[in-house]
């Protein structure tokens, strides 16, 4: 999505944007990862969530707000807003994806040390400094492969 509006293109959402996933930042994953590596009993699992339920709607605006506020975007002949588009929702696709990450905190002691508006800024902010590590995946593979799964471009 973040590249998606940086070079004005559509946000597909799928269905009506309303499913709702637990939403977690990258860092926090993989000190959950490392936690349940080096202390959790061999053969044990865990669920590992943000505890952060938002929904995809949700997530896309606030991603859009925060790149208008971040980066200059006056290149793009709509507001990124404007650049959401819903596509057709995939059969079967889950309303609700929720974590009960009591397991985790209670066995462990793990639990999730960033926010999710910062952890959304600081991905934000990686995207627009490091240009040089997206751009390159942008083939022409990439095009089909996209224009395939979304239908638009």
């Amino acid at each position: 999505m973040c590249i998606n509006i940086l070079l004005g293109k559509p946000l597909p959402i799928y269905g009506d944007g309303k499913n709702i996933r637990d939403w977690l930042y990258v860092e926090d994953h993989c000190s959950a990862i490392d936690v349940v590596l080096h202390k959790a009993p061999p053969g044990e699992t865990y669920n590992i969530g943000g505890q952060t339920e938002l929904s995809n709607l949700d997530i896309v605006e606030q991603l859009c707000d925060l790149m208008s506020e971040l980066t200059s975007l006056e290149n793009l002949a709509l507001s990124p807003r404007q650049l959401i588009r819903f596509v057709k929702d995939r059969p079967g696709h889950d309303r609700r994806y929720a974590m009960d990450i009591s397991k985790i905190k209670h066995d462990l002691g793990w639990t999730p040390v960033h926010d999710f508006t910062t952890g959304l800024a600081q991905t934000v902010t990686w995207y627009l400094s490091h240009r040089d590590w997206w751009e390159p995946l942008l083939s022409k593979e990439y095009e089909t492969y996209y224009q395939d799964l979304y239908g638009s471009r």
